[in-house]
């Protein structure tokens, strides 16, 4: 059994936390935490991290068990360690450099596509869904009888990182095998395999999510998270009917940014 850590023993005889110890709780303390450890590697715990790389694949919902522990243990559903995020950076960098090889990009256009992909891509993009995720499960999702409760910021990012690193291995990387020399092709086969990855790590990034605020007791009809499946199949199959070739598309795009 885990060990656990009563907020209680940490508080003064009334049950409230002292003002030292509610300072250490606060958002802003938390982050300065999270990012000061980001320039101390021997913090970083990154053979943990690794383990919920594979899980997210396998097991996902063994990562979110463990977010429960750091919760009992450390009065916080949100990552303190920022290993995570710096193995995915390291996925992302070596990937996208592996988008400009296929792509036959020179050494500029490499670092321009990788500088768009990391910042405005994986940061931005994330930051947003983060941030639209966390409002709308604070606004519709809290249980009313538990409005002593919210859901962290720094928890819904952590549930955009999770979602996103099954998609980034699978369109970034399994995907380039492919691309030159099936995906790309004028043929059915082409789009077919290269829609089919789409809607797999698409489908992972729904259903990851779904089990990210389905993991917080205090939400409800998180099920709702699942319904863009619907139209996840609707849209890959029409893509079939169509004969539209979605990875075809991300390489044009991808050209066009680093003209």
């Amino acid at each position: 059994m885990l060990p656990t850590t009563s907020v209680n023993s940490r508080s003064q005889g009334n049950g409230v936390l002292s003002p030292r110890d509610a300072a250490r709780h606060t958002a802003g303390a938390k982050r300065y935490k999270y990012l000061r450890r980001l320039f101390h590697f021997r913090q970083m715990d990154f053979e943990f991290a690794l383990w919920q790389m594979l899980y997210l694949f396998t097991s996902p919902q063994r990562v979110y068990r463990n977010f429960h522990y750091r919760k009992q243990t450390k009065d916080q559903w949100a990552r303190d360690d920022p290993a995570f995020l710096v193995l995915l950076s390291i996925w992302l960098c070596v990937s996208t450099v592996g988008f400009g090889f296929v792509l036959d990009m020179g050494f500029f256009e490499t670092i321009k596509l990788l500088l768009w992909v990391v910042f405005i891509d994986c940061v931005g993009v994330g930051l947003l869904i983060a941030t639209l995720m966390w409002f709308i499960s604070n606004k519709y999702l809290v249980k009313q009888q538990n409005r002593d409760y919210d859901v962290e910021w720094g928890y819904a990012f952590d549930v955009h990182l999770n979602a996103f690193y099954p998609l980034l291995v699978i369109l970034h990387f399994i995907q380039l095998f492919f691309i030159n020399y099936v995906i790309i092709s004028d043929s059915v086969i082409g789009y077919f395999v290269g829609n089919t990855l789409w809607l797999i790590a698409i489908g992972y990034y729904i259903y990851v999510t779904f089990l990210g605020y389905s993991a917080l007791p205090f939400l409800k009809n998180t099920a709702i998270l699942l319904y863009p499946f619907a139209l996840l199949i609707l849209l890959y199959l029409i893509s079939l009917a169509c004969g539209w070739n979605f990875t075809k598309m991300l390489c044009s795009f991808y050209k066009y940014r680093v003209k």
